[in-house]
Order: structure tokens, then sequence, then C-alpha cells
């Protein structure tokens, strides 16, 4: 064993125990962030026109702050833009994380002195608790990769900005920019495909041990890989033994990587946002990520089924139940308030508190009433392809309201890269167990009010085509499996069987 891998275990069992402290008193914990953030904002803009000096509990913080998305803060986020301090946290932004918008254009997203940290701790503390358990600490002496976005910053009214990927690459550990790779030069390389192809060229000959990002992109890496050396991944890299994600959910990619690399790897969920890095994996042996309760974070959660009331009940970490679909709602150390971050989670353990991304509020199919959501179709797909030992690359959904004939279905767009020999039986897996597991989606087939799903064949890179087409080939893009609409379903290239 190497000094450096055997201070790695001694650190990993420091810090998990060093985590024990406060997953062991949740409630407690979310307190001490709640009341430390309305005293540190209480003389803000912000703080001032909310009465954040007569706040008390969450309950009166409720009260006097309503659920905003992006669009909500806008108001207090363009004065910041414009170079205002104390607006929405004391002093100015260390960044902004700029981030694609819908309505409003770019949207900035602040990161703060006080939250940067946390981005890079949680990150650390992932990797840390997978050594802890597992006992293997071999993969600190490889080289390790993390695809993400260029790190040239931009700079507005005195305050960098960037993605948020490229911002945290400032931050790298000095005693991890040894083994880090891509190189600068490299990683700074705008154009998405040139910058796969540089790195596929400076990575093939050296010893990766640990390879992250979104499954997607790290996908087309593998593939750049394998033309360029006719090798399995694992071939190329014989000690790569622990894949990094965040992002998207990784079973339905996980037997296609299997595949490329040649065997499977151990793998670690992160859950990363420009708002906040709010969970990570911490164990191997159940499900979910751990929710970082301490890290400069207040939660409130809204059951999804309740969210577009009036007056939905917002629910503080003490209140959640297992199974239940929630809508996270964020304070934070960067200054958002009461902030809609989009995603809905469920939560796979109270104890400690662990959840898991089950989608996006806005991105769910409810044309007929089922409301589908991202977790169920990602379950369903992922489950067939195990079954019928397929290989896809991408895939989404979308509602076919006005067919030329016959009932209405969901039309389930999907990039194969083995396909099911046969089809038919196919989309009947995946029907089968979308309807096990939504039971307004199985009432609507029963009922006769939907036909069961269809499979359109998307052509080989027709997703990255699309992606392309839209200025979001690579970095932290993420194309929507969900729509409610078929803006994306009708802009990509279909084949037929």
């Amino acid at each position: 064993m190497s000094l450096k891998s055997f201070a790695a275990r001694l650190f990993a069992r420091y810090t998990v125990s060093k985590t024990k402290k406060w997953t062991d008193q949740p409630i407690k914990t979310q307190e001490k962030v709640f009341q430390e953030l309305i005293k540190t904002a209480s003389e803000t803009k912000f703080g001032q026109d909310h009465h954040f000096n007569e706040i008390q509990t969450p309950v009166q913080f409720a009260s006097q702050v309503p659920v905003r998305d992006y669009e909500g803060l806008k108001e207090y986020v363009d004065l910041m833009v414009q170079g205002k301090e104390n607006i929405l946290w004391p002093g100015k932004p260390l960044y902004f994380a700029k981030t694609s918008g819908t309505t409003s254009g770019a949207k900035y997203i602040p990161i703060t002195q006080k939250s940067m940290p946390t981005h890079i701790k949680a990150a650390r503390n992932a990797i840390l608790s997978y050594i802890a358990e597992t006992g293997n600490a071999n993969f600190v002496n490889g080289k390790m990769i993390f695809l993400q976005g260029s790190p040239v910053l931009q700079e507005k009214n005195g305050i960098k900005l960037g993605r948020l990927s490229g911002i945290v690459a400032h931050f790298v550990p000095s005693y991890l920019q040894k083994n880090r790779m891509p190189s600068w030069e490299t990683n700074c390389i705008e154009n998405w495909e040139e910058k796969v192809d540089a790195i596929v060229t400076e990575t093939m000959q050296e010893d990766l041990s640990i390879i992250s990002g979104i499954p997607s992109w790290v996908q087309m890496y593998f593939e750049r890989l394998m033309e360029k050396t006719g090798q399995k991944v694992g071939e190329i890299f014989p000690n790569f033994n622990l894949f990094i994600y965040g992002g998207v959910n990784y079973e339905p990619y996980r037997k296609k990587f299997e595949n490329l690399i040649g065997r499977a790897v151990a793998s670690i969920e992160l859950y990363p946002a420009s708002e906040g890095f709010f969970a990570y994996q911490d164990t191997q042996k159940e499900p979910g990520m751990l929710l970082l309760l301490d890290a400069g974070i207040f939660y409130e959660f809204i059951a999804a089924d309740e969210f577009f009331d009036e007056n939905p009940r917002r629910l503080t970490i003490g209140e959640v139940a297992l199974g239940v679909n929630y809508v996270m709602i964020i304070s934070t150390n960067a200054g958002l308030w009461a902030y809609n971050v989009g995603d809905t989670v469920q939560f796979t353990s109270l104890s400690p508190y662990r959840l898991m991304v089950t989608g996006r509020i806005k991105h769910f199919i409810s044309a007929f009433g089922e409301h589908v959501i991202g977790n169920e179709v990602e379950r369903a797909i992922a489950l067939a392809i195990e079954k019928h030992e397929v290989e896809m690359t991408e895939f989404s959904v979308a509602p076919q309201i006005t067919p030329p004939e016959g009932l209405p279905y969901h039309e389930w767009f999907i990039e194969f890269e083995k396909r099911p020999r046969d089809m038919h039986a196919f989309a009947k897996a995946i029907d089968e167990e979308l309807q096990e597991q939504n039971s307004y989606y199985k009432d609507l087939i029963t009922g006769k009010v939907l036909q069961t799903l269809k499979i359109s064949m998307v052509k080989r890179g027709g997703f990255n085509d699309y992606m392309r087409t839209q200025g979001k080939l690579g970095g932290q893009n993420k194309l929507p499996r969900l729509a409610n609409d078929r803006k994306i379903a009708d802009a990509l290239p279909v084949t037929d069987f």
C-alpha cells in the first residue's frame, strides 16, 4: 500500500466520523443552519424586504417568504449583476454560475465566499465515504479525469462568471492537481467535439483510475477512445475502477457502459447543481444519496401533487415521509431564499436522510392526467433493457395526442446501440412496467383512453445532432427525458426499424 492510499484511508475514517455527528442530529443541524442563514442575511435588501429580523421559526419564514423560482428572484439577482452589494447575501457574490434560462434567457446563480467551499467539500467527501466503506484507496495513485465545462471565466461588473464545473476547476486541491486530467489547455477548448477528441489523444496512454462526468458525455468519450484504439475502455485503463457521475440517472446507461468498459466498475452518484451541492452517495449498500444538512442549505419540501395548489404545505426535514414525491425548496448561504430548484425527490431512508432524484416538476407527461415522472420512465426502460439485452444511447418521451389513427399514446424516441430482437416485446415490457409503477397510466390504458406506448427509433447520433442544433452539446447540458409537448420529439431524426 502506498503512503498516499494509506493517508487517504485514515482521512476517510476521520471524515465519516465527523459526518456521523450531524447525521445523528438532523433536525438540530437544520435548525442551526436556518438560524445562521436568517441572522446573517437580516440586513440585506432581501432580508429587510421580508422582515428577517422578525423571523424566529421555519413556520414564520414560510408565511413571510413565498416560494420562488429564478423568475421570482430575478429583480434581486439583476441588482447583483449590476454590481450592487448586500442584496441577497452580505457583500457581493464571488461568482455567478451562468446557466441557460427558459423565459429569462441566461440565468446568473450567485456563488458566495461561504457557499463555494461546500461544492468542493461534498465532492471530496463522496470519495472519502467510498474509501471508508470499501477500503479501496488504490485509485488515488492513478490519474483522474473530470469531463467538465471550460474553466475560462468572463467578468460582469467585477464578478467572474462561467459554468459551475468550469468555476469548480479553479478550486481543485493542490494535492490532486498533479494527477488531474485533462490539461488546463485542453479543458479550455470551447467546442465540445474538438475537446473530446483532444482529451482522447491526451489520455489514452495514461493510467486513469477515476473517470467523472455526466453519463451521456462520458459515453461519447468512451466511444471515441474505442474508435481511436480498437480496445475496450477497461483494457486501455486497466486500473480504472471508479466512475463518478451526476446529472442523470445512470441505470439506463449501465449495461452500455459495462460493454464499453468490458467489465463492471463501481460508481458514486453525486447531486450537484449551480444552486448548491445537495447530496452524494455515501454507501454502496443502500439506495439513495445522503442529503447534506450541514452545508449551509436549509431545505423545505412540498408534496409534488400539492405543489400547484394555492397554499401548499412546506415541510421541514423532520416532517417528510418515505416514498412521497416532493419538490425540493432551498434557502442557501449563496442568497437563494425559498428557491424552487425544479427537482422532485423521494426519500429512501430517514435515518440518515437519503434521497433519490425522481425528475423535474416541469418535466413530466400529464397530457391525459397520468402525471408520469422521470424516475418511472427511467426504471421502466432500465428493466426492459436488462430483460431484452438491449443497449441504448439515449431516449426521450412525448405524448402523441392526435395520431393519424387510433387512440393517443406515449411515443418513446430511443437511439439504440444494440436493438432488441423483438421491438414489440421490448415496447410491451416497458409499457407493463410503467403501468406497474403508475396507477393513473394503467387506468388510462385499461380504460381505453390511451393505447400502449409506441417506439420511434432515432438515427445513430440523432440526439447529439439535436443538442448541437440547440447549442447544448457537451458540458453540463442534459437532454430532458420527458416533455408534455412535442417540441423535442418533432425535431428528432427518426428512422425505420
